[in-house]
């Protein structure tokens, strides 16, 4: 297929690229921080709406469905090309983290949470569809450096929010909105234009893609899982044995900005030695580390947790290639499969899990997630060759 070029001839000189690539990835940074930063603050959020730790897998669970709506968010950029969903999508995501410090009721705190849900639903598929066209060689490479702004911004805000709470209270979150509004009037300057797919286009063939569909709906569905239940239950577990707001969410930091080196170098690898060794390379780090992280004490939480988050993200951008290359026909749709989909899966796991937890047996749960990260393995080993070989950016 061949792929559609973007709406200005000027995109493809390098020193454009790395402009805009720079931009988009600055935008995702804000994105996932604003969107990705409960974690961080979930104990005292339990407190303030006194509700028992059940509702922490709710609350992580109404926060990430929203994602599953990605395909179709997709569906809709790739029919009005241009850049409104993602700048709309980043509005969302933003003013609805920035509002969830001044809700006093758990359905009003729910509403918000599925308002950032559907933000980050309309900003991903674009956004990830602009990066694909930008660059047309080194593709893993290229996708994985838009992913760290998002994985920075999941990584880092934790910690930021934890430290506004403790300093200034819940309702100064207001203060994670400013970054987007600022940078909205950019947005709409400099980032570039998808094409609009006129009339029908190519008509996707569901049914040649629903075997593989499956298989990354799977293997996407339980790696979401085991990294939302991660960042979910570590910072509980921290709080019952008696550690403070922020130390817990810097667990959250450790692991998810660290996780930036998995990410890059799993880009790199991918583009050098093929897709299936990195999923797998990812899957079996994950499964050894998790019961690490589980019963790590003192300083050896930080350290485990930074391994984990190298092992959870060395496959997030060979994760989505996989999905623009199941749907050549439409790769924002390939993407929010990829991404929004998998998350949603993993969200609703998280939301039975929750019902589990107490402070009796939180630790337990650790176990879930390590097995689900050997089912993930199952579903990477099953990828037909052509989707996981070296250099398969055109398998159909």
């Amino acid at each position: 297929m061949t792929v559609p070029q973007l709406s200005f001839d000027r995109v493809t000189e390098p020193s454009r690229i790395d402009k805009r690539l720079l931009g988009l990835t600055w935008s995702h940074f804000l994105n996932d921080g604003a969107a990705n930063y409960l974690p961080g603050i979930l104990p005292a959020v339990l407190v303030s709406l006194h509700e028992p730790v059940k509702m922490a897998g709710i609350l992580m669970a109404a926060l990430m469905i929203g994602q599953a709506l990605q395909p179709l968010m997709g569906w809709i950029a790739d029919r009005l090309g241009g850049r409104s969903m993602l700048v709309i999508g980043l509005l969302f995501s933003s003013i609805g983290g920035a509002l969830l410090g001044v809700a006093s009721y758990t359905s009003v705190f729910i509403g918000l949470l599925l308002l950032i849900g559907v933000g980050n639903a309309m900003f991903h598929p674009q956004s990830l569809a602009l990066v694909r066209l930008m660059v047309r060689d080194r593709q893993g490479l290229s996708t994985s450096l838009f992913l760290i702004g998002g994985e920075l911004g999941r990584g880092i805000w934790p910690t930021i929010a934890s430290l506004i709470v403790v300093h200034f209270g819940l309702p100064s979150l207001w203060l994670f909105a400013v970054p987007a509004i600022l940078t909205t009037p950019f947005l709409l300057l400099w980032a570039p234009k998808l094409p609009a797919r006129k009339g029908r286009g190519q008509s996707i063939q569901w049914t040649k893609h629903l075997y593989p569909m499956s298989l990354l709906v799977g293997f996407a569905g339980f790696r979401a899982f085991v990294t939302l239940g991660m960042v979910t239950f570590i910072p509980i577990m921290w709080h019952f044995h008696g550690g403070t707001l922020v130390s817990g969410a810097t667990i959250i930091t450790t692991l998810v900005s660290v996780g930036v080196i998995g990410n890059l170098g799993g880009g790199h690898l991918t583009d050098r030695l093929g897709r299936r060794p990195i999923l797998l390379l990812s899957v079996v780090g994950t499964t050894i580390l998790i019961p690490l992280v589980a019963v790590a004490h003192g300083p050896w939480i930080w350290v485990a947790a930074a391994f984990l988050g190298m092992a959870l993200f060395l496959s997030a951008s060979t994760n989505i290639l996989i999905g623009q290359d199941i749907f050549p026909e439409n790769r924002s749709m390939g993407s929010g499969i990829a991404l929004g989909l998998g998350n949603g899966v993993g969200a609703m796991l998280v939301f039975v899990t929750g019902f589990w937890s107490s402070e009796q047996d939180i630790t337990a749960l650790f176990g879930v997630l390590t097995v689900a990260s050997v089912l993930s393995g199952v579903f990477a080993l099953l990828f037909p060759k052509a989707l996981v070989q070296k250099h398969s950016s055109a398998v159909h």
